[in-house]
Formats: C-alpha cells, structure tokens, sequence
C-alpha cells in the first residue's frame, strides 16, 4: 500500500454533521467529521493523549471530541480544548495529531494520505463527465475481500472477459479467440489499453446497442465493443464501453485499501444512454452482477497479494498491461511511498505501537507524538 495518492474515505450522504465517522485505509485508522462551515475534515483517529478513538467520539462546536477524556480536535489536527486542565489553560503543542487534506467530489468524500505538499501531489482522478448534460451517474458501493493490487490487475486484464462474464465473450468456447497485440498507453500517473472485444448477448434485443448487433449461426447475438482501462495511481482506475458510436459507459473505480487484503470499492458509473433515473437500479443491479463475476475470481486467488517477483509466475503477452502497471508500482516504491506492511502489522501485534500516516504538516513542524508508518526502504521514517 502507498502513501501520497488520493483514497475515498466515505459516501458523502453518510457523513452528517452530527457524528464523526470511523473509517479505515492503507491498514490505518481515521476519523471524518464536519466542521461548523459543514466542510468534512480527516484526521488521524487516536488521541494523543491516552490513546482514544476520535471517531468513536462526538461533535462539539465545529470540533471532534475524544470520548475518553473530552480533548477536542479541529480541522487542523489541533487540540483546542483539555477540559481538565480548565477552561483558559494553554493546551501543550505537542497536543496535534496528523490532519489531511479533502475533497468532497462525484459524492464521495476523498482524503490525501501523505506528506507531500501540494504542488507535488498527484492528482485525484477526475471525472470529467459527472455533472454534465447527456450523461447520468450511479455511485455503487461494495466491498471485495482481496487486495488492491489483484483489484486493478483484473480490471486491466484484456484475456479474462472471454471466461469470466458471460455476456462479454464466449464463455471460453470461440476456437480462434487470441488477445490481439496490445498498445499500451503512458499517461502521467499510470498505463492503460483501449481494444476491441467480440462477444455475443441473448438479451441483446434489449440492449441500447441492438443496431451494432448481429446473429451467428447458432441464433447467439454477437458484436464488437471498444473498450479499455487505464488505472490512475495504484488504486483507481477508469475504464471505458463504447458498445456503439454513441452508446457509452465509463466506469471511475476508486478503491479503498481497508488493509493489504481487503478493499471497499467506489465505483462512479457515468453512461451516455438511457438516462432517466427509473433505469438507475436496473444499471446499479446489472454492474453488481458484473462486479459479483470477478469478486468470485478475485477472493480465491492465491497468493492473496500479487507475487513480488514475476518468476512465482508464467506471464504472456496478454498481460503486458499488467506488467505495465507492476512497473509503475515499483517506481512509487523507490520514490519511497509503500507502507513496510510486515513492520506494520508485528508492531500492532505486539500491541504497544500505534502509527500515523505522515500528514503534509510533518514536513514544516516537529514535536509528534505518535511515529509516523514504516515505509519501504527508509526505516528512519519516524516523524
């Protein structure tokens, strides 16, 4: 798991502006709240003091409050107020914990975990299309016991549509079926591929896209489709369908690593085509039917992670996309950016050690009580 990319942290209807809320990402603890503008806040979920759990506390004045001791946080990771020490008492400045810049977009609340200030942080991938006129959004929700990493490689993966959904190919059985030579796509923060898939659909008939249809000879309707996918970072990615030249579906797919084995997937469904809002739950069930194919695949994989070197594996030119993606990983890994998971987790094991992602503010000021998280190659990261 890495640092300094944007994750989504909650929906937005599920944030009120009542009661913090507890999430968790990249295998830490946060806690979510609005403040008195109503603008949500991320922090890092224990109090410094005694070790409380922020989101599991209230909302006083704009503030969370730790429901132990009453200590109250803002925005900024500051604690503002120590009710035992009255009233007018100066509140010790080591008293912070690791706040993190948001965004409140496409209806989900995205949080930035990591150091790097901004003019250096990547981006959060954007959906140009949310908001705009022709196109209608559906943001579905689930979670999919497996890694990130399996997440996106199956998504990029041009061979498995052809064995796993049955309305995408032909369930294994076309004799001349062969990935064709793949062009990979660099953009500025990850690879990705557009293609074009065959394949044959009983329902059809129904389907927007029945003028690009035809039969085969065994009555099976069958077309071709452009389509592709791009991740962005190491845990989003987008993926077009163009089932016809003005038929399309373009899926935005922010994953949420809970930990290095489980993920909560946002997944923002933009289509161009029927776009009244009675057809919204026959598209949000048809995607969950899509999504329950892979999460089949995905949750049996093993290992459970992606294997650190490609010996462990026989790779194909199918999966250049895949390589592609790998590569990329291993850059942001000599940047420097990937959580030491195994440090992590004996640490927690032992019970006396809690961590922070290291928040921007750790690289203008000192005096932090909690150690930030171990990462790869740099074992004096300790804030």
């Amino acid at each position: 798991m890495y640092i300094n990319f944007w994750y989504p942290a909650i929906a937005s209807k599920d944030l009120s502006a009542d009661q913090p809320a507890r999430v968790q990402i990249l295998g830490q603890r946060f806690v979510l709240f609005r403040d008195a503008n109503g603008q949500a806040r991320c922090l890092s979920d224990t109090c410094v003091h005694r070790g409380g759990a922020l989101g599991k506390g209230r909302i006083r004045d704009g503030n969370v409050a730790c429901p132990y001791h009453g200590w109250q946080f803002d925005g900024s990771g500051q604690c503002v107020q120590i009710p035992s020490m009255g009233a007018n008492a100066k509140v010790p400045a080591r008293a912070k914990v690791d706040a993190y810049p948001v965004a409140e977009k496409y209806g989900i609340i995205f949080a930035f975990l990591g150091d790097l200030p901004e003019a250096e942080r990547p981006p959060l991938m954007e959906c140009p299309e949310y908001g705009t006129e022709g196109w209608r959004a559906n943001l579905i929700i689930f979670d999919v016991a497996c890694s990130y990493e399996r997440s996106i490689e199956n998504g990029m993966d041009p061979a498995h549509n052809e064995f796993v959904h049955p309305s995408h190919g032909f369930h294994g059985k076309r004799e001349d079926f062969a990935v064709p030579d793949i062009e990979l796509e660099q953009q500025d923060w990850g690879c990705g591929f557009m293609q074009t898939f065959r394949s044959h659909e009983r329902v059809a008939r129904e389907s927007p896209t029945r003028g690009k249809m035809r039969t085969d000879k065994d009555g099976n309707f069958q077309g071709e489709v452009r389509a592709g996918t791009w991740h962005y970072g190491p845990a989003a990615m987008l993926t077009k369908i163009h089932m016809a030249t003005h038929n399309w579906m373009h899926q935005y797919m922010y994953e949420c690593p809970i930990d290095d084995r489980n993920i909560r997937v946002f997944l923002v469904n933009m289509r161009n085509c029927v776009l009244e809002s009675a057809a919204d739950k026959q598209v949000e069930d048809r995607c969950r039917v899509i999504a329950g194919q892979d999460i089949e695949i995905v949750e049996a994989l093993q290992p459970t992670k992606t294997p650190p070197a490609a010996i462990r594996e026989v790779i194909v030119a199918a999966d250049s996309v895949i390589v592609g993606y790998r590569r990329w990983l291993q850059k942001w890994t000599e940047l420097g950016w990937r959580i030491d998971t195994r440090k992590v987790r004996r640490a927690q094991q032992e019970g006396d050690a809690v961590f922070a992602i290291p928040s921007p503010a750790r690289r203008t000021e000192k005096n932090w009580a909690l150690e930030a998280v171990p990462l790869v190659g740099n074992d004096s990261a300790t804030g």
